[in-house]
Order: structure tokens, then sequence, then C-alpha cells
């Protein structure tokens, strides 16, 4: 392989580009080649709306794309739960690495938890399927929230905080642990409060199809047990028609004996963002060794759940 520099395209935040540049090193050590990141803006980092009014699903994720085909970049790297659930023929997604924590948590003022947040508390998110969980957790529990709809990088989130405009915002865990903020953060919330959005604490890193050796040397990357996991999320999420900004809850975990993986468990949910109409549902198989395996996961699941009243509960159905 040749030793010129491969070209990374990655979108400018400081989150993207903290987690482009760990792919970078990486990269480096398994081609033994030198990366240079390549900054892109795309429409979802200048758009001032509201992620569920742009349509949320892919506008992370055009422009990196497009600067792929036109050849402008070698290979991009994704957050992968900004990646619509189709994947474009001309470009391989090559690697999925290790997942980071997928939960989510709560940077609250005065270091409170969830639970201990004060009647009326405002809450901050942008995100459909945080509130609509957070909502339902709080009617069950007999906790009083509000919850408010924000946008804005990491910084501009926890500001909101510390300036007592909100009492606490949600965030991913995944996005903290990248930055090294993970300890401003005052609460994780389990998975059985509020499931992650399908494929949250990935990266995808893609390439273009046609370039065999590149494929093959970011496949190195790659980690079998997450993929699965997120294959079967990004099914689940197909299969209920719904869009990245759509209220849809997913998390496949691997269940083990010891050391010993036995089963993978695919949890759902999806309800309306007041938490008033829940759909819950969790299906456990083996572990699937194939991409069509993990995909038949989802989908098994997502019938289960519309069965259930799922696509009244999501508002805006994807086109």
């Amino acid at each position: 392989m040749t030793d010129k520099a491969l070209r990374l395209g990655t979108r400018r935040s400081k989150l993207a580009m903290a987690q482009s540049g760990q792919v970078a090193d990486a990269v480096s050590r398994v081609t033994g080649r030198p990366v240079e990141l390549v900054e892109i803006t795309t429409y979802g980092d200048v758009s001032r709306e509201a992620l569920a009014q742009i349509g949320g699903t892919g506008v992370f994720v055009t422009a990196l794309r497009d600067a792929l085909v036109r050849g402008e970049v070698d290979f991009a790297v994704h957050s992968l739960k900004d990646l619509p659930t189709t994947q474009p023929e001309e470009l391989a997604l090559a690697a999925v690495p290790v997942r980071e924590d997928p939960r989510d948590v709560i940077v609250a003022r005065d270091a409170l938890k969830f639970t201990d947040l004060p009647r009326g508390a405002r809450i901050g998110t942008g995100s459909p399927r945080r509130m609509a969980q957070l909502n339902a957790y709080a009617r069950t529990h007999g906790l009083d929230i509000e919850t408010v709809a924000i946008r804005g990088n990491v910084d501009t989130r926890i500001g909101y905080v510390h300036e007592g405009r909100l009492d606490a915002v949600v965030l991913a865990a995944a996005g903290l642990n990248r930055i090294g903020r993970i300890d401003e953060v005052t609460d994780f919330l389990s998975v059985d409060t509020v499931l992650p959005a399908p494929g949250q604490g990935a990266l995808a890193i893609e390439c273009a199809a046609s370039d065999a050796d590149l494929v093959a040397a970011l496949g190195e990357l790659d980690d079998p047990h997450t993929r699965a996991a997120v294959t079967a999320e990004r099914s689940l999420l197909a299969a209920l028609e719904a869009g990245c900004s759509a209220p849809v809850g997913a998390l496949a975990d691997l269940l083990t004996d010891g050391s010993v993986i036995k089963e993978m468990r695919l949890r759902g949910v999806v309800g309306t963002t007041d938490g008033s109409r829940m759909v819950q549902q969790s299906t456990t198989g083996s572990v699937p060794l194939t991409h069509d395996g993990a995909m038949a996961l989802g989908r098994e699941l997502a019938a289960e759940m519309l069965a259930q009243g799922a696509a009244g509960l999501m508002g805006e159905r994807a086109h």
C-alpha cells in the first residue's frame, strides 16, 4: 500500500472531531499510513431548526457521503445513530468499532439525580425519544417534570443548566466520554428507564464500496458483536418505518453466562412525546452470526410492536 495520507471526512463539531481523531489513530495503526482530517459542514450543523422539523434522517450524513462519492475524502466517520437505515450501494459500511457506553445521562444543577429533581423541573433535550420515555417514567413514578426542546452542541446544552435556564439536560454518555467530560454527569439513566437511540454509542466508518483494499483495511476495526447489535436495532427502526428523529428507542445486548455469550436480547420502545402511551417489547434469541440474522431479529420485534399499535404513536412517519 502507498504511504500517501488517507483523507478522513468529518463534521466540524468538537465531538465529531474527537471521535474522528480516535478513528484516525486506529486507521493509521492498521494501515501504516498517515490520516488527515477533512472538515465538512453538514446541513444539520448549520440549520437552527429542530431536528424533528428538518427530518432528522441523514441531515448530519449527506454532505459527508457526497464528499465520499465525489472522491474528495477516502473514508468518513459518522455517529451510527445519525445514519439512515438504507445503505447506498456505492458506499460500504466498512467497520463498526467496539461500542461506547450506549446510555443516556443527566447533567443537572446541584449534582442532582433524575429522581431527585424538584417538582416542575425543566429538563432539556432535542430528542422526542428521550422526551417520551422521561415523561412516561415520570407519570408512572409520580414525578412532575417538564421536557423542553433544545438544540446545540454539548457546551450550549450544559450551559443552559449552569445559567439556570434549565434544571437538567439529557445527553449521550458516549459523546461525553469521547470529549473527556463524563465527570460532569450527575446521573446515568438505566436502559430500563430510557432505552437509547438505535445505534447510540457506536460509530460507523464508511468508504467507497469499489475500494476493496480500503474496505478490507478498515474492516480490521470492526467489532462483530457491536455490528450484530446495531444491525438488529436499526432493522427494528427501519421496519417501524421511522426516521432517526422518531421517538423510538432500541438496544440489543448480549446475555452472558460467566464469560460465555449465550444470547442476544433486543428491546424496543416507541411512545408519544408526552409519555401517555407507550409500546415496549423485547425478544431474546441466539446471537445472530449473519447480517440477515440480525436484520430478522429487528423485523420480528418490530412486527410485535406494530401489532401492539406502535405505528400510531410515532407521529411523523418517514417517507
